[in-house]
């Protein structure tokens, strides 16, 4: 398997297979380093085919998940992306599930009948950053989509019966609007109602455009006490039908986790006392947060 540039994945994508179909991201966000190496490009599909036929019989025998990497698989044409799963279904017997990154953007320019498709291939599982759910901190990051379109993109994924797993970052929109970034987040993913949702902290990678305004003293990074404070004032907006919830990521101060809607009185508990007095919760020290 051959990879190029900087290649990530899911947390919960640590056992598949990672099979590169495009490379890049589609979307230049202010606040992302993790596609600087290397601009946005569709890998020839000669490529993709023989890495995955090249594959050793006892690999192929034993893959169970693949994760179409880069950034938005989901920008490949319909057709493409239909012969990839035919292909991953036809060399891994065991294969159970396909997913990929996606953007809201890719999505809304799929109809309903588009994703059911893939969805029927066997790409059953879409990770879509949703960053924020405020208007003013998407414009701000070049997010490139309004929360109407975030929203819209991934009711369509919904209804195609393709699971969400949406990914919210907190601090995102700086010091001046904290709490309305974290409400407003909370109320899109209400409408959206994914299956999974995992917050992660704002960490300022050098070389993209937020970190040129952290330098010029443009933005500033909210503190650990109003991290924890818009984690709670997120969760507390969000009603949604059933979703696991994780803020375990390693760039949190505090791990808070559960199903939402039936555990978020605790959550919610655990962060009113970290906040009411911090030294009664561990917080992870600043040398230990990573991306």
């Amino acid at each position: 398997m051959r990879y190029l540039g900087n290649v990530i994945r899911p947390p919960s994508e640590a056992d598949s297979l990672i099979l590169q179909v495009a490379y890049g991201c589609p979307n230049s966000c202010t606040f992302c380093g993790t596609y600087l190496d290397k601009p946005f490009r569709v890998r020839p599909f000669s490529e993709v085919v023989d890495d995955v036929k090249r594959l050793p019989p006892a690999v192929k025998a034993s893959v169970r998940r693949v994760f179409l990497a880069d950034g938005d698989a989901v920008v490949l044409p319909v057709r493409r992306l239909r012969e990839i799963l035919q292909l991953l279904h036809a060399e891994l017997p065991q294969l159970e599930r396909v997913s990929s990154y996606a953007t809201a953007r890719s999505l809304l320019r799929r109809e309903v009948a588009e994703l059911a498709q893939l969805k029927t291939e066997g790409l059953t599982l879409l990770f879509v950053g949703l960053e924020s759910g405020d208007d003013a901190t998407l414009a701000e990051c070049a997010k490139g989509v309004t929360v109407s379109g975030q929203i819209e993109g991934c009711r369509r994924a919904s209804d195609a019966g393709i699971a969400l797993s949406l990914t919210v970052i907190l601090g995102l929109a700086g010091v001046e609007r904290s709490l309305e970034h974290a409400r407003a987040t909370g109320r899109a993913l209400s409408a959206i109602d994914p299956d999974f949702i995992g917050a992660l902290s704002l960490m300022v990678v050098e070389g993209t455009p937020l970190y040129e305004r952290v330098v010029r003293g443009d933005f500033t990074i909210p503190g650990p006490t109003a991290l924890l404070r818009e984690l709670r004032e997120l969760i507390a907006a969000t009603d949604v039908t059933d979703a696991l919830f994780r803020s375990n990521h390693a760039s949190n101060y505090l791990p808070v986790g559960g199903h939402l809607p039936e555990d978020k009185p605790r959550m919610l508990a655990t962060l009113d006392a970290a906040l009411e007095d911090p030294t009664r919760v561990r917080l992870r020290p600043e040398q230990w947060r990573a991306l």
